[in-house]
């Protein structure tokens, strides 16, 4: 199962996590593995990471759920003081803010569910 990434979820706000390019950097090492294996080369045995790796992308998530944050309480700010133009986009920010919170939160649970099982396994 893949669990979409929070700033994936927020319609384009931020960008730094977007499903395409998330996806398309776990698909590129297993397509070029497979195109060389289909060329006649040895399997390497592990596939390279192209990224920093678990810190960082869990960085990037976090500083992308606080920017939709921000974002959000300055949209919900400038619908309340009716300085906004469009009220429907405001809202409509504040909503993607919203539910970024609660994967976040989902995501923060489960992680700690499986955590707390693994702990509990005996060998």
């Amino acid at each position: 199962m893949i669990i979409p990434p929070i700033g994936g979820l927020t319609g384009g706000i931020s960008g730094t996590l977007g499903g395409a390019q998330a996806e398309g950097a776990l698909k590129a090492p297993a397509a070029a593995q497979a195109e060389g294996l289909a060329q006649g080369a040895e399997p390497s045995g592990a596939i390279e990471s192209t990224t920093g790796g678990f810190g960082s992308e869990l960085t990037n998530a976090i500083s992308s759920l606080e920017k939709t944050q921000q974002s959000g309480s300055s949209a919900a700010q400038a619908l309340a003081t009716g300085n906004v133009k469009n009220p429907e986009t405001a809202v409509v920010t504040v909503e993607d803010a919203q539910l970024a919170m609660q994967l976040a939160s989902q995501i923060r649970t489960k992680a700690t569910e499986a955590v707390q099982s693994i702990f509990q396994t005996q060998v």
